[in-house]
């Protein structure tokens, strides 16, 4: 069984990579930073005994994505899309090439390469696609809606891929990690008790595929707590500074 990891940079990546290497999975690892991708995979050969490679991947040349997947060695059996962007809420509000960027890395991006694997996987009718959305986009704020909103987009794009490929075989999962400690996050005040840590993502998700859940919220009390929030009428929600 092979795994693709695409945004194999990020600290939950990096955490996902060793807990499926530990599973015994071969590991595929995509991003843009190869050279960081090399020690990686020459770590999880080492540690694991698994076989590693990797694999440049930039998110937004969407030209690129159905060669960069054709290249692969092998086609993996299960893709993750790890990859995003919080970028600066403030600035992306007058800065179009900043707004532009969080859109497309965090949105645009992920479907250009998420329908190539999925046309391989529904001709091949198996394989499981995971995408990490995020709990941002189930109701828009004021300090991170540009986030937000392609997050948004991401997890419909996601229920309406899973809803289509079930009826191929292909298992696709939505996963919310909430708050997360990462490279990411860093400088933001993170609530320790909501906050998770990136094995606790990895963990989470190498259980929650193979039970093939179809949404996993990595601390359940996130699925209770956006219920609440999206439950404030908007009469209340719009005087709110969140």
């Amino acid at each position: 069984m092979t795994v693709l990891i695409l945004g194999a940079g990020s600290d939950m990546a990096v955490a996902m990579a060793r807990q499926f290497a530990a599973e015994k999975y071969d590991v595929q690892l995509a991003a843009r930073n190869t050279s960081f991708l090399q020690a990686q995979e020459n770590d999880l050969r080492i540690r694991y005994g698994i076989n590693a490679s990797s694999h440049a991947f930039d998110a937004v040349d969407f030209a690129s994505h159905p060669g960069f997947y054709e290249s692969l060695p092998v086609k993996p059996d299960i893709t993750i899309c790890v990859f995003g962007y919080l970028g600066d809420q403030e600035l992306g509000q007058t800065n179009w090439q900043e707004a532009s960027r969080i859109i497309h890395t965090n949105y645009t991006g992920a479907v250009s390469i998420l329908n190539v694997v999925a046309a391989d996987y529904a001709a091949r009718r198996q394989g499981t696609i995971i995408g990490i959305s995020s709990v941002a986009g189930e109701r828009g704020r004021q300090s991170n809606y540009l986030y937000g909103s392609a997050k948004a987009g991401f997890t419909a794009y996601l229920s309406g891929l899973r809803n289509r490929l079930f009826h191929n075989g292909v298992h696709v999962m939505t996963v919310q990690p909430g708050f997360v400690y990462t490279r990411m996050t860093e400088g933001l005040t993170l609530p320790p008790l909501l906050t998770a840590q990136p094995t606790d993502v990895a963990s989470a998700i190498v259980k929650a595929a193979k039970a093939k859940k179809n949404v996993l919220y990595v601390k359940w009390f996130w699925r209770y707590i956006m219920l609440i929030i999206k439950s404030i009428p908007e009469f209340i929600f719009k005087k709110l500074k969140l």
